[in-house]
């Protein structure tokens, strides 16, 4: 339960299908508990449009567009431009020609990125989106960091790890940075904390991969070196409380399913 010096974050990846229930039981969830809903992409199937996203995000996630923070997903750029999605989250995705963007969050920096690379100019040191984090990350020297995109640099799912994101670990990682959030593959999976070659270090962050609100799941791989926990059975969200020098996690099954996972941790 949240304290009066702690924040609660709580949200998914890989959402909403008019084929699927899952969405509205993860929405569910969302009901019952308070706080900053994120999401990391893939909101909207199969191709973003903005009738996807009134048809089949709406009525489920969308019952908490107000209090969410918005990541866009490949599936969310399917459609030019990523028009649906922005045209439905509006100015809480930032500007559209970016879709990066940074918030508070009680003691915590919030930074919600787009791996959607190709699509903004690139991903890789000295781009547009890497300065910036860069920039704000000296801006705001916060004792700590979480950041949320759509493709994991590290994952044992069916899509694998995606290099093209390793220049903002590096970045979040020299300063200091303790979560990474993404989707992407459609499944369960938390990292210890480890540096940007995968190597564990007590001060890396990290990583949870939770393509989990709805979209039909997908299989593993052999596991990666330093993947602490996986499932592929259970749609969910995972629900963190943030305090001023330290964080939570818990793994919320929706009704029925069974897996969970919870972690903590103190800020570098």
């Amino acid at each position: 339960m949240a304290t009066s010096e702690s924040t609660v974050l709580v949200g998914a990846g890989d959402i909403a299908s008019c084929d699927s229930l899952g969405d509205e039981a993860t929405a569910n969830l969302l009901d019952g508990i308070p706080g900053t809903v994120f999401t990391a992409g893939d909101n909207a199937y199969d191709r973003g449009t903005a009738a996807e996203f009134a048809d089949c995000y709406d009525p489920s996630w969308g019952r908490h567009r107000d209090r969410t923070l918005p990541v866009a997903g490949n599936h969310d750029y399917m459609t030019a431009d990523a028009a649906g999605y922005f045209g439905y989250f509006g100015a809480a995705a930032g500007d559209p020609s970016q879709g990066w963007y940074a918030t508070d969050l009680g003691a915590w920096r919030i930074y919600a990125l787009n791996s959607n690379c190709a699509a903004i100019g690139g991903c890789e040191a000295g781009s547009p989106q890497e300065r910036w984090l860069r920039e704000d990350l000296t801006a705001n020297p916060r004792a700590c960091a979480l950041a949320i995109w759509h493709h994991p640099l590290f994952s044992s799912g069916d899509h694998g790890s995606d290099e093209r994101t390793a220049a903002l670990w590096q970045t979040l990682d020299a300063a200091g940075a303790e979560i990474v959030v993404n989707g992407h593959d459609h499944s369960y999976e938390r990292f210890g904390p480890q540096d940007g070659d995968g190597v564990p270090d007590p001060a890396g962050i990290v990583e949870l991969v939770v393509g989990t609100g709805g979209g039909s799941h997908y299989d593993f791989n052999a596991p990666l070196a330093n993947s602490l926990a996986r499932d592929n059975t259970a749609f969910g969200v995972v629900r963190f409380e943030l305090y001023p020098e330290g964080w939570s996690l818990d793994f919320v099954p929706i009704a029925g399913a069974s897996f969970t996972d919870s972690a903590s941790g103190a800020c570098h």
